[in-house]
């Protein structure tokens, strides 16, 4: 599949099963009612918002994983939602962001401890000069770490999805080697075309937010769900060049074969 037809799909999707979708704005306009509840100072209104918020995220997580499968195995529908599946997926989801985050969370912790007191010692003896390359260095550094291992985590979730197998979306080996097999030019044009198409239709949209309490709740509810659904099936449809690849009938013994990387037109 060449990079045109994946990101025309991709904006697709949101609208070919145009019946299942209220059901996922249904939960982004509640908690987006959160806000207006506690600007009039509403506490029934703020309470649903709450109530919704932490449904949100026991059910969405896991439904935007739904999507990626769907995608991984070029399928069109909208997953239905399933209220085990969609909190166990989720529970997952947030599991392996965690594990991903380890090494970020322990880099900055680490330049905390030893970067602080000299820091501290900067400012105090007014070399500003010296505190702001010093924490400008360490920002940086920790900044490339921590977008390396989200870029790990992309496609550890799209692994998880196609493969509904937290230990292969564990092993960082073979998501680095999925990447390669995708190959990093792909990966970089697919994220280009994506961000500024995804920017420019949250751009367009973003006006609904005049209308005093209905655009926020329109831009909520509506534009917010159906750009997070044609982002996550997107990356399920990147995925799907190399899960064809996999040997579907055991999933243990995925690797084999000589897999080519699939050129993006």
């Amino acid at each position: 599949m060449d990079l045109s037809k994946i990101v025309l799909n991709s904006f697709k999707y949101p609208f070919r099963n145009i019946k299942k979708l209220p059901v996922l704005c249904l939960l982004f306009v509640f908690i987006a009612i959160i806000p207006i509840g506690l600007i009039a100072n509403n506490n029934y209104i703020t309470a649903i918002g709450v109530v919704a918020f932490f449904l949100f995220i026991l059910l969405v997580p896991g439904y935007f994983l739904s999507m990626i499968k769907l995608g991984s195995n070029q399928s069109a529908m909208l997953p239905s939602f399933n209220l085990v599946s969609n909190i166990y997926d989720s529970i997952r989801v947030l599991f392996l962001r965690i594990v991903y985050m380890i090494v970020p969370a322990a880099l900055f912790l680490t330049a905390l401890m030893v970067f602080g007191p000299t820091s501290r010692n900067l400012i105090n003896d007014l070399r500003i000069l010296e505190f702001l390359a010093t924490m400008g260095l360490v920002f940086v550094l920790i900044l490339i770490v921590y977008l390396i291992f989200e870029f790990l985590l992309f496609f550890a979730k799209a692994r998880l999805a196609y493969f509904n197998s937290l230990p292969e979306a564990l092993k960082i080996n073979k998501v680095i080697q999925d990447i390669r097999n995708i190959g990093i030019v792909n990966i970089i044009k697919w994220l280009v075309v994506m961000a500024i198409l995804l920017n420019a239709v949250t751009f367009v949209s973003s006006f609904v937010l005049s209308i005093p309490y209905v655009g926020f709740l329109i831009y909520g509810g509506i534009v917010i769900p159906i750009i997070e659904s044609i982002a996550n099936y997107s990356v399920g449809l990147l995925y799907s060049n190399i899960a064809r690849s996999y040997d579907n009938s055991n999933v243990n013994r995925i690797g084999k074969g000589n897999k080519k990387t699939i050129q993006l037109k």
